[in-house]
Formats: C-alpha cells, sequence, structure tokens
C-alpha cells in the first residue's frame, strides 16, 4: 500500500457526520428531460446511479428547485416542494446510495430568470427591478425575501426526509444568491445589498442558517461558490474571499466554482472550453483556501489523475467535483484506483453534451455513446451470433465500430487506406488546444488493437475486395472529403482546403483568408492566430455555423473577440486571385487581400463508393460522415448503436 499512487485522491474525508470514501465527487448536473411536473424518469435514477457505480464519493442531482412559485425556470423543473416529485427523486437516491456514495441535493433558485416560459405566469424577482432579454423582473421586496429563506430551509428538509445525505446550496454561476452578491445586480439600498459585501452576502447567509436549522447539525451542507466573476462588473477574487468568510462557519464544504453562465464572455470559464488548460479554475479554490477554515472543493477542467492528486496533496483543496468528466467516462475513479488512468475516455471540453442537455434534454457525449442511454446498455443484449464483420475505414466511427464489434464476440477486419488510424481529425492532432482530441484518437486506436482487431493499413475496400473477404457484415465508415466551391480561382496555386493548412500549417503565408464560417473554418482562424498569421473570415450567412453545438459558439466568439478576428458575415466569395478575393458583402463588391486562401465549407459523403460495397455482403450499414457529415458525437453514437445490434 506504501506504493499506492494517489493516496491523497483515496483518502476519506468527513463532512458533518458522514463519512466520504474518497475526494471525488459528481458536481451537481441537472436532468431536464422530465415528466410534465419537473418528476424524474427512471432513465434519470439510471444517469446519477452510473456515476455512482463508477466509483465517486458522492452524486449531485442538479437544479432541486426551492420555489414551485417562484422559483421554476422552465416549466417541468424539478421542484423539491411539489408533492409529486417524491417518488422519482427517491428512485435516484436510492440508485446512487446502493453503491456506497453519497446522494446530493443541489438547492437552487433561478431568482430574476425564473418564470420565463410563455407558460408560466409566476413572477420574476430579483435584487432590484430590470428588464433582460425582452423579460421584465422585479425588485424582491423584504417579505418575499424572507419567504424564499423559509422555502431553501423547507425544502432542505424534504430533502434530507427524502434520503439526500447532502444538500449543495448553489450560490455562483448568475442565479438568485450570485445576483444578490453581484455588486453591478444588487444596487439595493436597503441591508440586503448595495455597495458592503456584508449586506449582499446578508441573503446566503440568512439562507444557510435556515438550512442548518432545517437538517440539524451533523447533516452535511456544502455551498458552491464563484470564487470569482471574472468578468468588468462582477465581483473578484478578493470579494470572494470576503464572501467565503461569512459563510465558513454554516457550511462542511465550500464548493468555489468560478465565472456566470449568464454573461457569454466567461461562459467557457464556468465552463471551460478548450481553449483554456486543465485545472484553470482551481487557482481560486486555492486562494480561498488560504483564508477560511472549513474543506474546499475545486471544479472546472478536472480529469487528469496525476493533477487532481497534486491539488489535494498540495493543499490546493480537500475534494476535486467533476460533471463532463464523468460523462466522458463514468469510471475514471475506478480506473484511477486500480492504475488504469491510461484508459481513462478523458473529456474533449467540446461543450457537445452542454448543448445537448440544453436542446433536448440528455447529455450525449461525443467520445462515450453510452452517456444517457444508460437504461439502453443496462438492459442485456441476447449474445452475439458470431460474425465475420469487415469495416471500411479507420477513423472515428470506424474504430468505435471495431472495438464494439469485438467486445460483442465479432471476428473483425478493420481496414484504412491511409497508413494510421484516425482519419480526417488526424489533421488537426498538433493544434494545441485540440491536444485531447489528438490524444483520444491514440487511444481509441490503442483499443482497437487491444480488442484483438484484425488490422489492415493501406488498404482500401473495394468491391472486388469486399467481395473476396466473405465477410457476413460490412460497415462502410469511409469519412468524407472537404467540399471545393465552384468558385473562379479555386484551383489556383495560393488555394487549400482546411485540412491541408491544419496539417500543414507552413503551407499559409502571413495572411490568410478562410472561406466557411463553420466551427472548422473559425477554429482555424483561431489556431492561425496563434501561429502569428493574420486571418479572417468570411461567410455567405449572417453567423457562424455551429452545427447544433450552441454552447461551444459561445467559447469560438469570446475567442474571436479576444483575439480581434475579423469575421465577415452576408459576404460571398466571387472570386479567387493571386491577390486574395473578390466577394459580394452588404457593402457591394469588396476584395480582401491576402497571400493564401483556404475553402472550409463542408463535407461532401462519398455515397456513390458506399453504393458499391452495399451488395458485397448479406448485411451492410453506413455510419459516421459516410452517411452524414457532422462530428465525433454522430460518428461514435450511430457506430456504437449499429456495432451493438449486429
Amino acid at each position: 500500500m506504501s506504493q499506492f499512487k494517489y493516496p491523497n485522491l483515496f483518502k476519506p474525508i468527513v463532512l458533518g457526520n458522514t463519512l466520504f470514501k474518497n475526494r471525488i465527487f459528481a458536481s451537481p448536473t441537472g436532468y431536464t428531460d422530465t415528466g410534465r411536473f419537473g418528476d424524474l424518469p427512471t432513465d434519470a435514477a439510471l444517469y446519477y446511479e452510473r456515476k455512482a457505480r463508477g466509483g465517486v464519493a458522492s452524486v449531485a442531482v442538479g437544479e432541486c428547485k426551492v420555489d414551485v412559485k417562484y422559483g421554476r425556470s422552465s416549466p417541468n423543473s424539478m421542484c423539491l416542494d411539489d408533492p409529486y416529485s417524491r417518488n422519482s427523486y427517491c428512485r435516484a437516491i436510492d440508485a446512487v446510495r446502493r453503491h456506497g456514495a453519497i446522494c446530493s441535493a443541489e438547492l437552487n433558485h433561478p431568482g430574476k430568470l425564473a418564470n420565463r416560459h410563455k407558460d408560466m405566469l409566476g413572477m420574476s424577482y430579483g435584487p432590484v427591478d430590470g428588464h433582460d432579454d425582452g423579460f421584465t423582473f422585479y425588485e424582491m421586496p423584504e417579505e418575499v425575501i424572507l419567504y424564499t429563506i423559509e422555502q431553501f430551509g423547507k425544502c432542505a428538509a424534504i430533502a434530507k426526509s427524502y434520503g439526500f445525505g447532502m444538500v449543495t446550496l448553489h450560490g455562483g454561476h448568475g442565479w438568485l444568491i450570485s445576483q444578490f452578491l453581484s455588486p453591478s445586480l444588487n444596487t439595493r439600498k436597503d441591508k440586503w445589498g448595495g455597495p458592503d459585501i456584508e449586506n449582499r452576502a446578508r441573503l446566503p447567509v440568512e439562507i444557510l442558517k435556515a438550512i442548518r436549522r432545517a437538517v440539524g447539525p451533523g447533516f452535511p451542507i456544502e455551498m458552491r461558490i464563484s470564487g470569482s466573476e471574472c468578468y468588468d462588473g462582477g465581483y473578484g477574487i478578493e470579494e470572494g474571499i470576503k464572501f467565503a468568510k461569512q459563510v465558513e462557519d454554516f457550511v462542511d464544504l465550500l464548493h468555489v466554482s468560478a465565472g456566470s453562465h449568464e454573461i457569454e464572455e466567461v461562459f467557457a470559464v464556468t465552463h471551460p472550453s478548450y481553449f483554456l488548460p486543465d485545472g484553470c479554475n482551481v487557482q481560486f479554490a486555492e486562494e480561498i483556501k488560504k483564508h477560511v477554515k472549513c474543506p474546499v472543493a475545486t471544479v472546472g477542467a478536472l480529469s487528469d489523475p496525476d493533477l487532481m492528486e497534486e491539488i489535494i496533496a498540495s493543499g490546493k483543496a480537500d475534494v476535486v467535483e467533476i460533471a463532463r468528466g464523468l460523462f466522458a467516462d463514468p469510471d475514471l475513479p475506478r480506473k484511477i484506483r486500480t492504475g488504469r488512468g491510461d484508459d481513462i475516455n478523458t473529456c474533449l471540453r467540446c461543450l457537445q453534451c452542454f448543448s445537448q442537455h440544453m436542446i433536448n434534454g440528455r447529455y450525449y457525449c461525443s467520445i462515450n455513446p453510452e452517456s444517457s442511454r444508460e437504461a439502453e446498455i443496462k438492459a442485456a443484449l441476447p449474445p452475439a451470433v458470431r460474425k465475420k464483420v469487415l469495416i471500411a475505414g479507420g477513423g472515428v466511427a470506424g474504430m468505435q465500430a471495431a472495438i464494439t464489434c469485438a467486445g460483442r464476440g465479432h471476428d473483425v477486419v478493420l481496414c484504412e487506406k491511409s497508413g494510421r488510424l484516425g482519419g480526417t481529425l488526424l489533421c488537426e492532432e498538433n493544434v494545441p488546444f485540440k491536444e485531447k482530441v489528438a490524444k483520444y484518437l491514440v487511444r481509441q486506436a490503442r483499443k482497437v488493437v487491444e480488442a484483438g482487431v484484425d488490422i489492415r493499413l493501406w488498404t482500401e475496400v473495394t468491391p472486388d475486395y469486399a467481395s473476396a473477404e466473405g465477410a457476413d457484415v460490412i460497415i462502410a465508415a469511409l469519412g468524407a472529403s472537404p467540399i471545393k466551391p465552384a468558385i473562379p480561382g479555386i484551383d489556383g496555386d495560393n488555394v487549400y482546403s482546411a485540412e491541408d493548412i491544419y496539417a500543414s500549417p507552413e503551407k499559409a503565408g502571413d495572411s490568410v483568408l478562410i472561406i466557411g464560417a463553420g466551427l472548422s473554418g473559425v477554429e482555424l482562424a483561431i489556431y492561425l492566430t496563434l501561429l502569428g498569421k493574420k486571418a479572417i473570415v468570411i461567410e455567405a450567412l449572417d453567423q457562424i455555423s455551429h452545427g447544433g453545438n450552441t454552447q461551444h459558439l459561445k467559447a469560438l466568439r469570446t475567442e474571436i473577440k479576444k483575439m480581434g478576428i475579423e469575421v465577415f458575415f452576408n459576404t460571398k466569395a466571387s472570386e479567387v486571385t493571386a491577390e486574395g478575393v473578390v466577394c459580394d458583402g452588404p457593402d457591394g463588391v469588396v476584395t480582401y487581400k491576402a497571400d493564401t486562401v483556404v475553402y472550409a465549407v463542408g463535407q461532401r459523403p462519398p455515397w456513390g463508393q458506399a453504393e458499391g460495397l452495399c451488395l458485397c455482403a448479406p448485411d451492410f450499414y453506413l455510419v459516421g460522415d459516410c452517411m452524414t457529415p457532422a462530428n465525433i458525437l454522430n460518428a461514435t453514437s450511430m457506430a456504437f448503436s449499429t456495432a451493438r445490434n449486429i
């Protein structure tokens, strides 16, 4: 045991009168795919249970609203004060705690962000009167403040009675408490606000007192705060420390996050994008811990075992909390403890999960096709009838299909026409903010080898080859190729595809014009700017084409603004010349000069090539970009589901 690699990370901690088996907590995540009255479906219990099975010490059920009248952020918000929610909460609690983890309820109130849906009739109260995105909110009167304090205490007691083992008070990220703490938002003249931090902190202090009265001594209370709001007009770390000192006597764990999800420029600080380094927000927990006597937790961009161990060992924090990292790999704690850190499916921080959550209520993960499909995965499939499966293409979809097919017991042959597995994304392997994508590709390629797949590089699957192989099943994972726009001059010596420049940025001159403001084009502009080149982007549409990743779009816009990258919308390239690109835009015909022109206008699937393979085996499937060019999420989920059902 003296050689145990992560002794601090797996040392138990006592909070209140409760023992937590290690220092890795699943931070609060909500579940918006609820019933009409906010009740959690059975799928939610399985979703939270999967984290507990993976070895975390605590799993927080996020977004538990404390006020069905003034505190719902959507018509189907989960409200603890709604008696009809009891059974659904109890299912989730039982699913978590029978695996030895503590289930926590995150107590939350949206404040001025409440009751904005057209079907919601309640009032919206914030620290002061105001307007936001077309909605009106009103200054919370003292009687409603006192009522709200009582609601937090009431719902904490309800949570305890349901079987939750801890409550987590959400005091950060732009919700009610954060609104009262903000010096720019809370300009009240009474004891609940103004320039004095003690007045602005009065509401959370009184709420914590009410919660303690409700749950009694010894019951663990965690509080999440933004150590700094990280934007002009918000409070900085100095006031974060002052606030922490005011609440330290009332909490058993101070959970220090950062930023506000309501401010776009810091959204990707609260939820770190892949433009930020691992553990970027640890600094705030570390600084606050120097000034308080209660245990402190840190959160944000944490998945590296060595980093997390160092955080605990050095005393920067007492607990590490993880959200997206557990979507990517819910077994992360168990893998760390058992010496399988290299097998962790490390979160890409692409924010696809958050976007999916906002769009359809489920946290679908780009690299873990099991995420939010726990019910389907838990239902055991009948044993597979062993078949020979030929997979054409060794990109993201092909590798996932091979791993899943081999795991089901099939004989798998994986053919890749190049000399490496990884596909189109290999062109980005040297992009610094895509480091985790590069590592993912290496990890998947290793898993293919470990699965015993027959890998054949430099092998293109033609109809003759496929027929001669005699496979029972063919999976076409052929990828896609860049669309070259039909523009005069597009074949010039100064013109390249985005993939060409990602792979060989030295081909680009000092100034680059990129045609197409999709994710590929915009991220290429960011990459070239980091390399010291001048990049501009033109786009025929009126906005960045985010492909459904709405939350990553916020990070992109922040980087574009920070780097001073010009993006010209409603601007169509009409001709490429040796000097640049002639465009039709809002101001008429304009020529943008550039040494190099790059096209990034989409991908073309090889349907003709795929059609040639469709009758070469009894069973045939298309997966990933070969069928519909999209993203990693689309490729892995299609490949996983297809392969699992063979």
